[in-house]
């Protein structure tokens, strides 16, 4: 039995499947943010309890916002400050008495959608999240790829091309990772609102830009279609360094159908002439992908250079 966490700032979800990747349980609570003991003491409940439910003992994987420091193995989280600084994974495997696998929830993503039908024939997955934030996971032959130093996926830092913000005299924002003209504050759900507001739309969420632009409004449709472009240039870039087969679009901004129909012809003016771009996939577990990547992460060892 494999069981899978999906630990936020508001809540934890737990869920445990069977040898096809059958769901048979899973449990919600919330997330204990500020007290570390009382954090391990919440997991091991959880683990307790679906131990005995399903009478037997899961490895277990869990993913989470943050990063774990490679050298250290400390973690980093905004959202679960009370780990930050400690090296959770052995911890929670001296607390549980068993390995546990620890993983950034958008590799955990990319990880469950690159283990699907619709991706099975599919070599080289990119889970790419577009959510308040821009993340992802690099999947090669259904294992996750790191790096040396953990960064593999970390598209979202990427500066943006030069020629587009020169096209629609865009501002360089500042990011918060430290570097300036990050793809994330352009391509994430915040990153589209921001362009919304120079811009000087109207539209105060997502939702209700893209009302707009399906009313036909035309600033709202420029937006979407300067939106279209730099997210397919930034696809289409690592499509060139990675030859990527598919990507699997994730985050609320994903729930979007006409990018699917939109991206791939976009794509086509940054690649070379006569390449194919990449399929552009919706995802097939959405909100449930990351506690059923996290369960999958005993299962696939990691791919480190």
């Amino acid at each position: 039995m494999r069981y899978g966490f999906d630990i936020g700032g508001t809540k934890i979800e737990m869920a445990a499947y069977d040898e096809r990747l059958n769901q048979v349980f899973c449990q919600r609570v919330s997330t204990p943010t500020m007290d570390y003991s009382q954090f391990l003491g919440c997991v091991k409940t959880l683990v307790a309890q679906a131990d005995l439910t399903l009478q037997t003992r899961g490895t277990i994987g869990i993913g989470l916002p943050g990063i774990t420091d490679p050298k250290s193995r400390k973690q980093l989280s905004v959202n679960v400050p009370c780990i930050t600084g400690h090296c959770l994974a052995d911890d929670l495997a001296c607390t549980l008495d068993r390995p546990v696998a620890i993983e950034n929830d958008c590799r955990c993503f990319a990880l469950s959608e690159a283990c699907t039908e619709q991706t099975q024939r599919h070599d080289i997955v990119f889970g790419a999240i577009l959510g308040t934030g821009a993340g992802g996971g690099l999947v090669l032959n259904k294992h996750l790829h790191k790096g040396k130093n953990g960064l593999a996926g970390e598209w979202g830092h990427i500066p943006i091309s030069a020629q587009l913000v020169q096209r629609y005299n865009l501002p360089l924002f500042t990011c918060s990772c430290g570097l300036t003209g990050c793809f994330e504050r352009y391509v994430s759900g915040s990153g589209l609102m921001a362009l919304s507001r120079h811009f000087r739309h109207q539209a105060a969420s997502v939702p209700e830009l893209i009302g707009f632009y399906r009313q036909g409004e035309p600033l709202a449709r420029r937006l979407i279609a300067i939106y279209v472009d730099i997210l397919s240039c930034a696809l289409a870039s690592l499509q060139l360094m990675l030859d990527v087969d598919a990507f699997v679009l994730g985050g609320g901004v994903s729930n979007t159908p006409e990018l699917y129909l939109l991206l791939p012809q976009a794509m086509r003016s940054w690649l070379f002439p006569g390449s194919e771009p990449a399929a552009i996939l919706s995802p097939v577990f959405g909100d449930s992908s990351g506690v059923r990547g996290a369960a999958l992460l005993e299962q696939h060892t990691y791919r480190m250079q």
